[in-house]
C-alpha cells in the first residue's frame, strides 16, 4: 500500500471510538510502519481535537524515539498524561523531554506541576530551581538585552528589561541611570515614583545620572552630590600629574579643545565661528577629537578652523592624555563635561596646566582636575559661586558661544506644519527628557487661559508622544491642540520656529542653543528661573538680547507672563518689535565680540596658575 494510504487508515484509527488503544493485534505491525519516520508535527494534524490520545504519543515514541523532534513527543505525552490525571507519569515524561531539549523551559515548568500535583513539592522546587538561571546571569541578560533595546530606540522594551534588572539586583546605579533617563525621555512620570524594592525615590534621584540630574533639580547642591559620586564610581585617580604647574611661557597661549562633538551636533553648530575668529597672534588652537566621521558640512568647517586637528578617538586616556602634554598646551577647554563621549579621564592625567569645562554640560563638573567652569555672571551669580565645583570662571556679557553665519532658510507656513492659520501657537522644542510633569501642567494652564491656542512639540519618541497627549486629554484640552513636529534638517528646523508665536521655556533645565535658534528667528520666549546653572541659561540669553521683563521667578509668575503675551496683542507685537532689526547680530550674534571676552577669560585663567582661585 502507498504512504497516502497509510495516513488515511492512521487518521481513521485515532479518530475511532477508544483512539489507537483500542486497534486489533493484528493491526500493529501497519502501525508501526505508518508511523515509522512520521514527523510529529504531521502526527499532530492526523489527532483528534480534544482529548489527545496517550496511546497516539506512546505509539509514535516506540517507533520514533530517536528522532529529532522525539522531545516534542514527550512534552506532549507528558501534558496529555497530566490531562488524564497520571501525574508521576507525566512528570517522567516531562524530564525525559527535558533532557533530550535542556532550553525547553515549558517542560521544566510543567515538570514542577507534575511533580507538585504528584506530591512531591521538594522535587517541583528543584526542578524549578535547576531551569533558573542564577540571580547574577539573569541581571546580566536583562541589562544586555535593555541596552541593545535602548540602542535600537525601543525605550519601553529597554526599560522593562532594566527593570527586571533592578528587582533581582537594585544595587547598580548604572542600571538606575539608564533606567531613570528611559522614562525621562518617555515622559513616563513620575519618573521616580514606581520605588523598587530596596531603592527608595531619594536613591534613585541621586542615581539617576549627570544628564538626568539636571532635570531634576534645581539645587546646584545635589547637582555636585550626584554628579561627584558618578565620577568617584566611574573615574578613578591616576597615579601622576602630567603638566607643569607654572606652565609653559610661549610666545603664543596654545589652546587645546576636547571633545566627541567635532560633527553633527549643537556644540559644534555653536563653536565654528569661534574657532574660526580666535586671534592667531596670541592663540594656537588645537582639536583634540574623538568624534564619529559623519561627513558633515558642519564637520569640515569645525576641523578647517583648526590650526591642528588631533584624532584620539582610538587612544587610551593616558595615551591621549601624554600626547597633549607633549604638545605643551596652555589651557585644555573640555567641551564634553558628562555628556556622552566624555574623557573625564583623561582630564585625571592633568595634560595641561590650566583644565576648564565648558558648553557640552551646563552644570558642575566636580573633577578635582578641572580649574574651572566657563559661564557668565547671571547663570551664575557671584552669591552661588562658592557652591560649585570646579569654580566658576565668568564670560563677561553672556557664557554661550553663537554662529553668525547668514541662514539660507526655506519657505515653511502654518498649514504646510499642520498649525492653525489664526490660532495663537505655544510651543517647546526642547528635547523631552526635560519635560517635567509640574511644567506640562503649567503650560495646560497656559493653554486653557489663551483662546484659540495651540501647543506645539517636537515628536522625540512614540511612548513620549502618547504620554503627553493622556496628560493633556487629562488636563480637559482637545487633542487637535496639541501638535508634534517631527525632526528635520537644521534649516527647516529654524525657519518653523519663526511660525510660532512663544516658546514656553522648560525648568529646571532651561533651553540652551534651542533657546538661541528661537531668538534669532523672532520667538519670543518666557523661561523661569531658579537656582542652578541650568535653570538659568535661558534667562541669561533672554536679558543679553533685551527681553529680561521675560525671565519668571516663580511657576505662577511663569503662567502668568505666558498668558499676557497670550493675550494681550499689543505686547506680542511689542516683543516681536524687540526681536527685530539685528537685536540677535548685537548681542548673541556678536560672535567677534564674544570671542574676545572668552579669549580674556581664558588670558585670567592662566595668569591665576598658582593661585587658590580663578578670577
Amino acid at each position: 500500500m502507498s504512504r497516502d494510504d497509510d495516513r488515511a487508515w492512521l487518521s481513521a484509527l485515532l479518530n475511532r471510538e477508544g483512539g489507537p488503544g483500542a486497534f486489533h493485534p493484528d493491526e500493529g505491525a501497519r502501525l508501526a510502519g505508518a508511523l515509522s519516520g512520521m514527523p510529529f508535527v504531521e502526527l499532530l494534524g492526523l489527532l483528534p481535537p480534544s482529548p489527545a490520545p496517550v496511546a497516539a504519543y506512546q505509539a509514535w515514541l516506540a517507533v520514533n524515539g530517536q528522532a529529532a523532534d522525539a522531545f516534542a513527543g514527550w512534552f506532549n505525552l507528558g501534558a496529555a498524561l497530566h490531562a488524564a490525571g497520571q501525574a508521576q507519569a507525566a512528570a517522567n515524561a516531562f524530564a525525559t523531554a527535558l533532557a533530550l531539549r535542556p532550553g525547553l523551559h515549558d517542560a521544566a515548568l510543567n515538570l514542577g506541576l507534575a511533580l507538585e500535583a504528584a506530591g512531591d513539592a521538594d522535587g517541583a522546587l528543584a526542578a524549578w530551581r535547576r531551569a533558573l538561571p542564577p540571580p547574577a546571569m539573569r541581571r546580566s541578560l536583562h541589562n544586555h538585552i535593555g541596552r541593545v533595546l535602548e540602542r535600537r530606540g525601543l525605550l519601553a522594551e529597554a526599560a522593562a528589561e532594566l527593570e527586571q534588572s533592578l528587582l533581582l539586583d537594585p544595587m547598580q546605579p548604572d542600571v538606575v541611570q539608564h533606567w531613570m533617563h528611559l522614562r525621562q525621555r518617555m515622559c513616563e512620570w513620575p519618573v521616580d515614583g514606581r520605588a523598587l524594592p530596596g531603592l527608595p525615590a531619594e536613591t534613585l534621584r541621586r542615581w539617576c545620572g549627570p544628564l538626568g540630574t539636571l532635570a531634576l533639580t534645581d539645587s546646584v547642591a545635589a547637582q555636585v552630590a550626584a554628579n561627584a559620586e558618578w565620577l568617584e564610581r566611574k573615574v578613578p585617580p591616576v597615579s601622576e600629574r602630567l603638566a607643569p604647574a607654572r606652565g609653559y611661557g610661549g610666545a603664543r597661549i596654545r589652546l587645546g579643545y576636547l571633545s566627541s562633538d567635532f560633527c553633527r551636533h549643537a556644540v559644534s553648530h555653536l563653536m565654528a565661528e569661534v574657532l574660526e575668529r580666535h586671534d592667531r597672534a596670541a592663540f594656537e588652537v588645537i582639536g583634540y577629537c574623538s568624534s564619529p566621521e559623519d561627513g558633515s558640512e558642519i564637520q569640515r568647517r569645525v576641523l578647517a578652523a583648526l590650526d591642528r586637528h588631533v584624532p584620539i578617538g582610538a587612544m587610551s586616556d593616558e595615551a591621549a592624555a601624554r600626547r597633549i602634554r607633549a604638545d605643551e598646551v596652555d589651557i585644555l577647554v573640555d567641551l564634553n563635561g558628562l555628556t556622552r563621549g566624555a574623557r573625564p579621564g583623561l582630564l585625571r592625567w592633568k595634560p595641561a596646566p590650566v583644565q576648564l569645562t565648558y558648553l557640552g554640560y551646563i552644570g558642575p563638573v566636580p573633577l578635582p582636575e578641572l580649574d574651572g567652569m566657563l559661564c557668565d555672571e547671571w547663570s551664575v551669580p557671584p552669591e552661588a559661586a562658592p557652591l560649585y565645583r570646579p569654580p566658576p570662571l565668568v564670560i563677561q556679557g553672556g557664557f554661550q558661544a553663537n554662529d553668525g553665519q547668514d541662514l539660507v532658510l526655506p519657505a515653511v507656513s502654518r498649514a504646510g506644519e499642520g498649525l492653525p492659520e489664526d490660532g495663537f501657537v505655544l510651543c517647546c522644542f526642547s528635547q523631552t527628557y526635560k519635560f517635567t510633569p509640574e511644567m506640562f501642567a503649567a503650560w495646560c494652564d497656559v493653554a486653557h487661559r489663551i483662546p484659540r491656542s495651540v501647543l506645539w512639540l517636537l515628536e522625540d519618541n512614540e511612548w513620549a508622544r502618547r504620554n503627553l497627549q493622556a496628560a493633556w486629554a487629562a488636563a480637559g484640552l482637545d487633542l487637535a491642540r496639541l501638535v508634534f513636529a517631527p525632526r528635520v534638517e537644521p534649516a527647516r528646523y529654524r525657519a518653523r520656529m519663526a511660525l510660532a508665536d512663544l516658546f514656553l521655556d522648560t525648568h529646571p533645565c532651561n533651553a540652551g542653543a534651542v533657546a538661541s535658534e528661537a531668538l534669532r528667528m523672532g520667538l519670543p520666549i518666557v523661561t523661569l528661573a531658579g537656582e542652578a546653572f541650568a535653570a538659568r541659561m535661558c534667562g541669561g540669553l533672554l536679558r543679553a538680547i533685551g527681553l529680561g521683563d521675560n525671565v519668571a521667578t516663580s511657576l505662577p509668575d511663569y503662567v502668568a507672563r505666558a498668558v499676557a503675551i497670550g493675550t494681550r496683542p499689543a505686547l506680542r507685537d511689542e516683543l516681536r518689535a524687540r526681536l527685530a532689526g539685528g537685536a540677535w547680530r548685537r548681542s548673541l550674534g556678536d560672535v567677534a565680540g564674544f570671542t574676545r571676552r572668552l579669549e580674556d577669560a581664558y588670558r585670567r585663567a592662566l595668569a591665576a596658575l598658582g593661585s587658590s582661585e580663578i578670577p
